[in-house]
C-alpha cells in the first residue's frame, strides 16, 4: 500500500428505520449520496438500519450477505459515490444459523469486510430491559480489521463496545479508528454510551464512532441515538440527537500520533506481567 493519506471525512447516518424494508433501505441509500455530495470519503449506517430492531424481526428481514438485496444496493451505493461504506449492520442468514452482521464496500463496491456481532446483547435489569439476541442469533467469531489509504479501521457492533480487550486487540493490529453501529436502549444509553465511546479512545489513543439509528418512541425496542465521533484525547467531535440526521467530521490522524508521543502508554504497558492476546479468529 502506498503512504497513508493522514485526513479524511467521515458521515455517520443517524436514520429512520421502519417495518418496511424497501423503504429502509432506499432512505439508507439517498442519504449515502447526500453525505457524498457534501464530501465525504467514509460513510457509516447504524444497527440494523434494514430491519426493526427486535428478536422477533431478525429472521423474517434476514438475506444473505453479500447476496441479498441490501447488499447489493449498498454496493451499488459505494461504487455509484466512490466511498467506503460501512453498512451498519443487518439480520444474515447462512445455513440455518442467523448473524446481527455489518458489511463494508470499498469504492468500487467490492466487499472488504463482512464483521458478525461477537458479544451478544443478553441482559436483564429489572424495571429497565430484558433482551436476548442468542435466543435467534449465533455469535461471531472472528476481529474484523479492513485496510483504507487512509488507516486500518476496526469494527464491532453495539453490545462488543462494552469489551475493552476488543478494542485493544484492534490497537495492537493497527487500528487508528474504531466503528461500532450500535442501538443503546433508554436505559443504558443516557448511562453509558458517550462513556464507553470515549473510553475506548482514550484507553486505545484512536478516533472511535458509534451509530445509532433515529429515536422511535413507539418502537418496541426504543434507541438512545445519540450517534458520536470521538477523537484520541476523549473530546467528542461531533454529536447527533435523537432525530434523523447525517453528522460530519474531519479525521486528522495526525492526532493518534501526537497523543501517542505525548503519553506513551503503547511502550509502557508491563507485558511482561499482562497482556492481551488473540486466542482464535476462526
Amino acid at each position: 500500500m502506498s503512504a497513508l493519506k493522514k485526513c479524511f471525512k467521515i458521515a455517520l447516518i443517524q436514520m429512520k428505520v421502519g417495518k418496511d424494508k424497501t423503504e429502509n433501505i432506499k432512505r439508507a441509500v439517498n442519504m449515502i449520496s447526500e453525505a457524498k455530495e457534501c464530501g465525504s470519503n467514509m460513510v457509516v449506517l447504524p444497527e440494523c438500519f434494514n430491519s426493526p430492531y427486535g428478536t422477533s424481526y431478525f429472521a423474517e428481514y434476514a438475506e444473505k450477505v453479500p447476496a441479498g438485496e441490501t447488499c447489493e444496493a449498498l454496493s451499488k451505493a459505494a461504487r455509484d459515490n466512490e466511498i467506503y461504506l460501512i453498512g451498519g449492520s443487518l439480520p444474515e442468514i447462512e445455513g440455518n444459523k442467523y448473524y446481527n452482521t455489518s458489511p463494508v464496500w470499498n469504492s468500487k463496491g467490492d466487499l472488504i469486510c463482512k464483521h458478525r456481532k461477537m458479544h451478544l446483547f443478553d441482559i436483564d435489569i429489572p424495571d429497565g430491559v430484558t433482551f436476548k439476541e442468542s435466543e435467534v442469533l449465533t455469535a461471531g467469531k472472528c476481529l474484523s480489521v479492513f485496510d483504507t489509504e487512509y488507516c486500518k479501521v476496526g469494527l464491532g457492533i453495539c453490545y462488543d463496545l462494552r469489551f475493552s480487550e476488543m478494542a485493544n486487540l484492534y490497537r495492537k493490529l493497527g487500528a487508528d479508528l474504531l466503528v461500532y453501529p450500535g442501538a443503546f436502549n433508554m436505559k443504558t444509553g443516557p448511562l453509558h454510551w458517550e462513556l464507553l465511546l470515549r473510553a475506548r479512545a482514550v484507553d486505545n489513543q484512536v478516533f472511535v464512532a458509534g451509530v445509532c439509528g433515529e429515536r422511535d418512541p413507539d418502537a418496541n425496542y426504543v434507541a438512545w441515538g445519540h450517534t458520536m465521533l470521538v477523537n484520541p484525547w476523549g473530546t467528542v467531535l461531533v454529536q447527533a440527537e435523537f432525530d434523523q440526521t447525517i453528522i460530519y467530521a474531519d479525521i486528522d490522524l495526525k492526532q493518534c500520533d501526537e497523543m501517542r508521543e505525548q503519553i506513551p502508554i503503547g511502550v509502557q504497558r508491563r507485558t511482561d506481567i499482562y497482556d492481551t492476546i488473540i486466542k482464535s479468529n476462526l
